[in-house]
């Protein structure tokens, strides 16, 4: 037993969530992962480079597919347990799981989460942006910067040996200073040498509380805040995409992120 086991089975003994060692990467799997990550991150770079009113979110997919498969990888969502394409588009008041479609337009005024999710030489990798197309209205606008600043409020409350609780707690805490609901049945995840890994990434539960955040663990910070209601509905055609259940707008930020010895490391944003 080394100097981690005995650390990780003293806070076990103390009542304390701690990962798995097959939750914690290795510098080799790192490596490959950061690869992974690179490749995401230009992806992302990809679509905000051509993303504009009037094409179709279909376009996106294809923007998407195109750019993986040319520099060796794969997009993760395309046929996932059933998923039909290769990146998430939600649109307003879609919460996630968008499905890209040829007679989905932008339009002057939407905004919009794209979710790039990547596979390269068998490592995983996932993050998602917000566009704002055109001229938005200032309900919109804000709902995107506080999004956005919940995301590098979390970032910033995450501390090796601290809690995903501590995470969740700066996020919550400024959504709802802001007047908006954070949902709290759907979260982020552990990733790297599957898509979707244990812990589950709550991001209502209270300081203090979750897994302890240990150097090694991978996971992606992506809270999905509601302007209104934190309720929604999931599509009952196609089984995936997710609506607020009051219509009102939704935003979503999500980085990749890992735990290191001095601090939290964005792997891709």
């Amino acid at each position: 037993m080394d100097k981690l086991d005995i650390k990780l089975w003293s806070l076990a003994a103390k009542g304390e969530i701690v990962p798995d060692r097959s939750l914690l990467k290795t510098p080799e799997q790192i490596r490959e992962i950061r690869r992974s990550a690179d490749l995401n991150t230009a992806v992302l770079d990809h679509v905000a480079a051509h993303i504009k009113a009037g094409m179709s979110t279909a376009e996106i997919d294809r923007l998407v597919y195109d750019y993986t498969v040319s520099h060796g990888g794969i997009p993760a969502p395309l046929d996932y347990e059933g998923f039909p394409k290769s990146v998430c588009t939600s649109i307003n008041n879609v919460v996630c799981h968008g499905i890209p479609d040829e007679n989905e337009i932008l339009r002057e005024g939407d905004i919009i989460n794209v979710d790039v999710s990547t596979i390269l030489n068998g490592y995983f990798s996932d993050a998602s942006r917000m566009f704002t197309i055109g001229e938005i209205t200032p309900r919109a606008e804000k709902l995107v910067r506080v999004t956005r600043e919940c995301v590098e409020l979390g970032l910033a409350a995450a501390k090796p040996w601290g809690h995903l609780g501590d995470i969740a707690w700066a996020i919550n805490s400024h959504a709802q200073a802001n007047g908006y609901s954070v949902v709290e049945d759907i979260g982020g995840h552990g990733i790297g040498l599957e898509f979707h890994e244990e812990p589950f990434v709550s991001y209502v539960t209270p300081k203090g509380s979750e897994m302890v955040l240990v150097p090694g663990m991978m996971f992606t910070i992506e809270p999905m805040i509601n302007e209104g209601s934190p309720d929604f509905f999931i599509d009952e055609e196609n089984g995936w995409t997710v609506y607020t259940i009051d219509d009102g707008l939704s935003a979503q930020v999500e980085y990749m992120v890992l735990v290191t010895e001095t601090g939290v490391e964005v792997l891709t944003k």
